[in-house]
């Protein structure tokens, strides 16, 4: 395991990579520029394998075991999009998946789990309750598990995002990626701050689920409290590999109500023509907000729509008269 990540394990983790993921492209949209007032550069990790960026760093942490772990097999515990990405990295290592997921996550990432050939074992929504099934399933299996975000080669995995930004968009001025367990913001701010220490990094977060806002404004890790917000693939709480680089290299991070996030959402399916969902969406929703705009007016602004995975009946539930 990695002791200490640098720019240089993200650039490993590039190579590691290269082939089997998607280089996700870069959108635009002349009407979102006039609304915010700045020019945008959206990277569409909705289009990455599994439909999320999470496959970055799933795959790279898996490329790391050597084969007596993966004939183990491989374990996490996962409602969503790292629950898929395991599951296909482990299929793509020949490697046995088993996912713990809560009997609460939505159809269509259960049923892309199941088609990737993982085991899937239901456990209740509590935190309590997912981690007394993952002890024992790992226990009875002996897989590696392999953590959703708070993990070294993971955030180094997710950290090729901002290593293609800044290589496919030159003269960024800020970047902004959503914060759940915090693995994808801390990649893009340990790359961004390497390559170019002038750049800002903002985090995006609901504000049904900001424990992230609350640690970066008192200057500790403070746990999640009883999330609540339809952007569900950020109510997990910052792992603590994460809230160090947060802490040191996050320049701030916003929040956003969810009547924003549903708002973003439907800018993007409707004048984008592009599936996100509301996770995805939160990145979008910031730099719409009025206290980003606020702050940001005339500049290059990179940022994220990390995942894509949303039913029809979400459509159906949300459509705008």
């Amino acid at each position: 395991m990695i002791e200490k990540l640098t720019l240089r394990d993200v650039q490993k983790a590039a190579d590691r990579i290269r082939g089997i993921s998607h280089v996700t492209p870069i959108l635009t949209s002349s009407s979102l520029n006039q609304l915010t007032g700045n020019d945008l550069f959206c990277k569409g990790e909705h289009l990455q394998k599994v439909g999320a960026f999470k496959f970055r760093g799933a795959f790279n942490a898996v490329s790391r075991l050597d084969q007596q772990q993966l004939d183990r097999g491989l374990i996490t515990v996962s409602s969503g999009n790292h629950a898929q990405a395991l599951a296909l990295a482990g299929r793509l290592h020949h490697a046995k998946v088993h996912i713990v997921m809560p009997d609460t996550a939505s159809g269509i990432k259960k049923e892309a789990v199941k088609s990737y050939g993982a085991d899937i074992h239901w456990c209740g929504n509590l935190q309590t309750k997912r981690e007394k099934s993952l002890a024992e399933i790992k226990s009875l299996t002996g897989a590696h598990y392999i953590p959703p975000y708070d993990h070294p080669d993971v955030i180094a995995g997710q950290g090729t995002v901002a290593l293609e930004m800044l290589d496919q968009i030159a003269d960024l001025d800020v970047l902004v990626a959503p914060v759940g367990g915090g693995g994808l913001i801390a990649g893009i701010a340990l790359v961004a701050k390497s390559m170019c220490p002038g750049i800002k990094v903002y985090g995006a977060e609901p504000l049904g689920a900001d424990d992230a806002a609350r640690s970066l404004s008192e200057g500790r890790r403070l746990p999640q409290l009883n999330p609540q917000t339809i952007a569900d693939g950020l109510q997990t709480g910052i792992g603590e590999w994460n809230w160090h680089i947060i802490k040191d290299q996050v320049d701030d991070i916003l929040t956003v109500n969810d009547q924003e996030i549903i708002d973003a959402t439907h800018f993007i399916w409707e004048r984008m023509k592009q599936v996100v969902e509301p996770s995805g969406a939160v990145s979008l929703a910031m730099v719409m907000s009025d206290e980003f705009r606020k702050r940001h007016q005339g500049q290059r602004i990179g940022l994220v729509f990390s995942g894509g995975n949303v039913s029809l009946d979400f459509f159906q539930c949300h459509k705008q008269s």
